[in-house]
């Protein structure tokens, strides 16, 4: 029995060609026929990186975003080395209030990890991904807003005291982890920065970024303030 090599609506679901059943009859290659395909997003189940009428949709430019990568590992790299050569003082700041240094800087950076926590919250609130929450999303973009601009303000003097009082260190895992992550940290904050600023990035890549920034500040606060906490317990 020879197969058929026709169109996909010839035969019990479809009306028989008129012509030779083994060459293409236009009008029975219609879109509807074709059904839809796992990949494909568009009501005619084609894929939807093609359009109607043959261009190509806009998926974002990858050079800035490579760009920023870029220019982010050089914050890191140079941070790190920068930390390295430095002759640590073991003193960079103190703040009334608080005792020492060390317990300034484990006070600031749990401040600093709070507000990423209200980011996370509220960049949720205004994509509707937070649920239970409805209203006006000019609130939440707000609240975003300043509270990342709080965070990187009550950030940079726990950055200060880190690199100009302690350096690039790694006499233990822990110290050397919270070392890398420090870099890590300011370098992709920077990539987001940049990537921020241009409108032709592709869509996933600010939430993507967003996240790796938080997930950055998450190692560093449970290597330096939640270490501190435990080891000297809750104190100013």
């Amino acid at each position: 029995m020879s197969a058929r090599t026709g169109p996909p609506d010839f035969g019990p679901a479809g009306p028989e060609p008129d012509a030779d059943s083994t060459q293409p009859v236009p009008e029975h290659w219609t879109r509807p026929a074709l059904g839809p395909t796992p990949w494909s997003t568009d009501q005619w189940g084609l894929p939807d990186d093609v359009l109607d009428d043959g261009e190509e949709p806009r998926r974002g430019n990858f050079r800035a975003v490579i760009t920023a990568l870029a220019v982010g590992s050089l914050v890191a790299v140079a941070i790190g080395v920068y930390g390295k050569l430095h002759e640590p003082t073991n003193l960079a700041f103190s703040l009334a209030g608080f005792s020492s240094g060390l317990h300034a800087k484990a006070w600031l950076g749990t401040a600093a990890f709070a507000l990423a926590v209200v980011q996370v919250l509220t960049s949720l609130a205004m994509w509707g991904r937070l649920p239970g929450v409805r209203g006006d999303g000019r609130i939440a973009g707000v609240l975003h807003r300043w509270s990342g601009r709080l965070a990187v303000l009550v950030s940079l003097p726990v950055a200060a005291h880190c690199l100009y009082a302690l350096g690039f260190q790694g006499f233990d895992t822990r110290v050397l982890l919270h070392s890398l992550l420090g870099c890590f940290f300011y370098g992709i904050f920077v990539c987001k920065m940049i990537v921020l600023t241009k409108d032709d990035k592709p869509g996933w890549v600010l939430p993507v970024m967003g996240g790796v920034v938080f997930t950055g500040l998450t190692g560093l606060w449970l290597t330096s303030s939640v270490w501190f906490f435990t080891e000297f317990g809750v104190t100013f």
